[in-house]
């Protein structure tokens, strides 16, 4: 056993976000407050920077040049500068202060949506560290910076095949190095993943799962309002993992898309549910749609802390099991 902390673990943020200046921001995004191990470390497969093509349409990721200044032509932001908004690659690693390497585990990979930080949105508003620590299942958190605070759900290297099971085997190795128990590393790069994705995360997560290379270690995916195109990704995966589950809780944000996905579904002859289970099985693929806040979706969806209801309702041996 690592560490043990009797009460769940409070994210507090002594800086008001909402109106913090960036440096105030890089001051608070890489603690997490209430005991374990976090920080924001820069990994060299992190989704961005990237400087190759899109997949649809072939062209230049950059796309836009000004007196030497690169950037991506977003068709909802306008243009996003590289240097500001594709340069991050930090992501967010969390050990809670009682994760026992000893047992069966699972890693959690959460995707933010646009117009976010790990800082602001991930660690403060979204309290995504909190809820992971506050789950019974024996779990860490990854989390990777994406476009930084844009209206973009570019996937950045998570576009290129295998991209997502590299970032996992150097993450890997830097949860070891953050408890500081370099040992470790093959504990961690066999964890099983449980994706969850938010809003505009749901891009990067269609190719993660379609085609990120880490098939072996996906055992559940959380679509929180994450289903607003590439429906048929998403369907591929369910139809070739029969064994991972998958949830997707939506609002009307995203209802067509949801609507979507089950058809296909049907289609291939995989049934769904419309009623949450008493446990996450094997297979078990579920949509429920909800009453609440888009943005709010992330703490507030069927139940306060979502995650942490995924995580507590996994089987006794273990994702995937």
């Amino acid at each position: 056993m690592i560490g043990r902390l009797g009460q769940a673990v409070v994210i507090v943020v002594a800086v008001v976000m909402a109106t913090a200046s960036p440096a105030q921001e890089e001051a608070v995004q890489g603690v997490v407050p209430g005991g374990g191990w976090s920080a924001l470390v820069p990994l060299r497969t992190a989704p961005f920077p990237y400087a190759g093509p899109v997949p649809d349409t072939g062209a230049p990721f950059l796309d836009v040049e000004r007196n030497g200044r690169l950037g991506h032509a977003s068709s909802r932001g306008g243009v996003y500068w590289e240097d500001e908004t594709y340069s991050d690659r930090r992501s967010l690693l969390y050990v809670p202060p009682d994760f026992d390497p000893g047992r069966p585990g699972v890693m959690v990979v959460f995707f933010h949506g646009n117009n976010s930080t790990l800082g602001r949105d991930v660690i403060a508003r979204q309290q995504v560290p909190a809820q992971v620590a506050n789950a019974r299942a024996n779990a860490v958190l990854l989390a990777p910076q994406f476009a930084i605070d844009a209206l973009d759900s570019s996937a950045g290297r998570f576009w290129q095949r295998g991209a997502f099971a590299t970032y996992l085997g150097e993450a890997a190795d830097q949860f070891a190095a953050l408890i500081g128990r370099p040992g470790l590393a093959a504990t961690f790069g066999a964890m099983p993943v449980v994706l969850v994705a938010y809003s505009g995360g749901y891009l990067p997560a269609a190719y993660v799962l379609s085609q990120g290379g880490a098939d072996g270690r996906l055992c559940g995916a959380l679509l929180l309002d994450a289903v607003y195109g590439e429906v048929e990704r998403f369907a591929g995966w369910v139809a070739a993992r029969g064994n991972a589950f998958l949830v997707s809780a939506y609002t009307d944000s995203s209802a067509d898309g949801n609507a979507g996905l089950r058809s296909r579904l049907q289609q291939r002859g995989i049934g769904y549910a419309t009623t949450l289970p008493a446990m996450l099985q094997p297979g078990s693929v579920t949509f429920r749609s909800v009453a609440a806040d888009h943005g709010d979706l992330v703490t507030r969806a069927w139940t306060p802390d979502p995650i942490t209801w995924v995580l507590d309702r996994l089987p006794a041996g273990g994702c995937g099991s």
